[in-house]
């Protein structure tokens, strides 16, 4: 019911799950990740407890391949289920049940593994391997790019419905206090993935990450500028301007300088 990439960016230090389905709220089953330790995506007759039993495997140090086998091997209805995994160190592994529903099946590599049942055929699960590999940008950027070629290739043969897409980091979540870095969801659309990649688009420019040198100093005419368009939307300071916007985490720390994603929406 299920096509889903699971993978790592080793150098970012970030794991994640991106998946579709006809199968709403997809997003509450399939994918399971943690910062630092792994990721798991439990599909066709998904056996939720592969999630958490899976990443305490790998907390413990299980390799991707390990904790599969020791999960399929405890489960009597391994046949009618498929699962992904990839470990803390980029190892990886598929499973695909032999009583999962045609077409079904999976391929794994050295930091991802992708799979999927009742597919169009397996150029889905093609796609997504190729896209991940030739596509550049963040993990999430490249997941997605994935998820729509698969989605696009055929995706589910019974029709389109919902897609999530998680990534975590250690330390990533809003305000540094947890790994949640990404974390959506579309449960009921008619073109999920699409809508799913505009609301990445909106995360990524309101939490995204610019580099500290790209930072422009708030000072000169860019300052004049500045507080004129503030006191143009009735604001009379960056942070309380930003807090309405939801930019917060956005800010300079001392509000010397200012985020050039920042002063794009605040000419927009």
């Amino acid at each position: 019911m299920t096509f889903s990439l699971v993978a790592c960016d080793l150098e970012a230090r970030q794991w994640g799950v991106a998946v579709a389905s006809k199968f709403p709220c997809v997003g509450a089953v399939v994918p399971w990740v943690r910062g630092d330790v792994g990721a798991i995506a439990t599909q066709a007759a998904a056996n939720v407890s592969y999630g958490p039993d899976g990443l305490e495997r790998l907390a413990a140090g299980s390799s991707a391949q390990a904790a599969l086998d020791a999960l399929t091997a405890a489960d009597e209805g391994t046949d009618e289920r498929q699962l992904g995994i990839v470990d803390a160190r980029g190892g990886s592994a598929t499973h695909t049940g032999a009583h999962c529903m045609d077409w079904a099946g999976g391929r794994a590599g050295a930091g991802f593994a992708a799979q999927g049942n009742i597919l169009a055929g397996p150029q889905v699960v093609d796609a997504l391997v190729e896209t991940f590999a030739a596509t550049g940008g963040s993990l999430a950027d490249r997941m997605a790019a994935a998820l729509l070629a698969a989605d696009r290739a055929g995706g589910d043969r019974r029709g389109r419905q919902a897609a999530a897409l998680v990534v975590r980091q250690a330390g990533a979540g809003y305000g540094g206090n947890n790994d949640i870095l990404i974390d959506l969801r579309v449960d009921d659309h008619p073109d999920p993935v699409p809508e799913m990649i505009r609301i990445l688009g909106i995360h990524q420019l309101l939490f995204g990450k610019t580099p500290a040198e790209e930072f422009l100093p708030l000072e000169g005419t860019l300052a004049d500028e500045v507080s004129r368009l503030l006191a143009d939307r009735g604001f009379d300071s960056l942070d309380a301007y930003a807090g309405v916007e939801n930019l917060e985490e956005r800010m300079w720390p001392d509000g010397s300088r200012i985020d050039p994603a920042v002063l794009e929406i605040l000419r927009g």
